[in-house]
């Protein structure tokens, strides 16, 4: 049997045939409405319309993100970094102060001790600070890995006070087990908790830097097509000017331009943020940590009374370091001045240290003992304080300058947001306006 849509109108029901005749008819008139002029300009302004409407999305999209991102590092990022440097430098700290405690002999001066205390203080505040935030396993592992260790170290290191105090020569070797646990497996946790906090702040620099490409062309893209839509208009219609589709056009290019200039400013703040910032924080921060780390070695060598070249070549190493990260500080940077300042005081440390060894040559303890640990302004103790201070004065003018240039990165982009939005869609308004007036010419 032959199917209904392959028979001929006189061969259907009058009922079919109606049906087919408005099908016909139906599908006739959508053909002519489509090429007609009202169809093409309801397609001009649909075509106008979503590409202001999804450029205005997108931009606020794409600052909201970028602000967040920026906010996030004010409030969780640096803080984080900033308390997983103070964990190491508390960690080093507590390690030198260990030593210098032990090569006054008996009961150790209470300056001393009370440095000691207070360094453990702060790195068990920092391990409590840092157990607050949610991150990866990798560093919950890193930051349960110090928490164990810490109380494994003071305990060892109360053994070797005890022994110390009693004249007892095992309380060197007690000390030397409690800074081999320090610099073999905390302070190393320790570091790479600090590299993954920095890596955070660098990876949120580097992404806000590059340009909000989307938010820049989609509104540069629908500038162009209500340009074309205006010439399509006046070819067709021969209508020079159209208010709506003009006012739409200087709409988005606010819109183009605001995104472009707010993007610009705040790229350049952050990318200050991070050359003033960043970059400088963390050269100082190392320098804080190979400073300890020099002054642990120099007093282990006293402490062990070693004679090997083992804990010269430690703190040759460390100075190396250090003095090549300080010479290399520009003189333009956020805590310059305070560089200067580590500088000589660790020049004066490194002559007190000569004086040490030249005592250590010929014998005198004492006297390497008095110029290590002694109150003199001259002496050891006193140049590694200094250079410590000015090194933590340094960090924190640098910290202050990475965090106003981010704020302000983020404060510019404020109203960017809400104004992508209000622009899209006052353009699309305007777009309207400007085309009803055409449409009803064909009423």
């Amino acid at each position: 049997m032959a199917r209904t849509g392959e028979l001929g109108l006189d061969e259907l029901s009058p009922r079919a045939a109606a049906a087919a005749w408005r099908e016909r008819f139906a599908t006739t008139e959508i053909r002519s409405f489509a090429q007609s002029s009202p169809a093409k300009l309801i397609a001009v302004g649909l075509v106008l319309l979503a590409l202001c409407v999804t450029a205005g999305i997108v931009t606020a999209t794409a600052v909201t993100n970028r602000q967040h991102a920026l906010d996030v590092l004010l409030g969780e990022s640096e803080p984080d970094a900033y308390s997983a440097q103070r964990l190491y430098t508390s960690l080093s700290v507590a390690d030198a102060s260990a030593g210098t405690a032990f090569i006054s002999g008996g009961l150790e001066p209470k300056p001393v001790r009370d440095r000691y205390n207070q360094a453990v203080g702060e790195a068990a505040a920092e391990l409590v600070t840092q157990s607050n935030r949610s991150d990866g396993d990798t560093d919950t592992q890193l930051r349960s890995g110090i928490a164990t260790g810490l109380p494994v170290y003071t305990g060892i290191i109360e053994a070797a006070r005890a022994n110390n105090r009693s004249g007892q020569p095992v309380g060197a070797a007690y000390l030397s087990e409690a800074s081999n646990l320090m610099q073999g497996t905390l302070l190393p946790r320790a570091q790479e908790l600090q590299e993954h906090r920095s890596a955070a702040i660098a990876a949120t620099q580097r992404s806000h830097v590059r340009p909000p490409w989307p938010a820049i062309l989609l509104p540069l893209l629908a500038v162009a097509v209500l340009i074309a839509a205006q010439l399509f208009l006046f070819r067709r219609w021969n209508r020079v000017l159209n208010p709506g589709l003009l006012l739409a056009t200087a709409t988005m290019v606010v819109l183009l331009g605001w995104t472009v200039v707010a993007g610009f400013i705040s790229a350049v703040d952050t990318t200050h943020a991070r050359d003033a910032g960043s970059v400088p924080t963390t050269a100082l921060t190392q320098s804080r940590i190979l400073a300890q780390q020099a002054r642990t070695a120099e007093t282990l060598k006293l402490v062990r009374r070693d004679t090997s070249a083992d804990y010269d070549l430690a703190y040759d190493t460390a100075i190396a370091k250090l003095r090549n990260i300080l010479s290399g500080y520009g003189s333009d940077k956020p805590g310059a001045s305070d560089v200067q300042t580590a500088t000589a005081a660790l020049d004066r440390w490194r002559a007190a240290h000569q004086r040490m060894n030249d005592a250590l040559s010929k014998g005198d303890f004492i006297g390497a003992a008095a110029v290590a640990t002694g109150p003199g302004a001259s002496e050891a103790a006193a140049q590694t304080s200094a250079l410590d201070n000015a090194l933590a004065d340094g960090i924190a003018e640098t910290r202050n300058t990475l965090r106003a240039d981010t704020s302000h990165a983020a404060r510019t982009l404020d109203l960017l947001g809400p104004g992508a939005l209000v622009l899209s869609t006052a353009a699309a308004v305007l777009i309207a306006a400007g085309l009803w007036p055409r449409l009803r010419e064909y009423r």
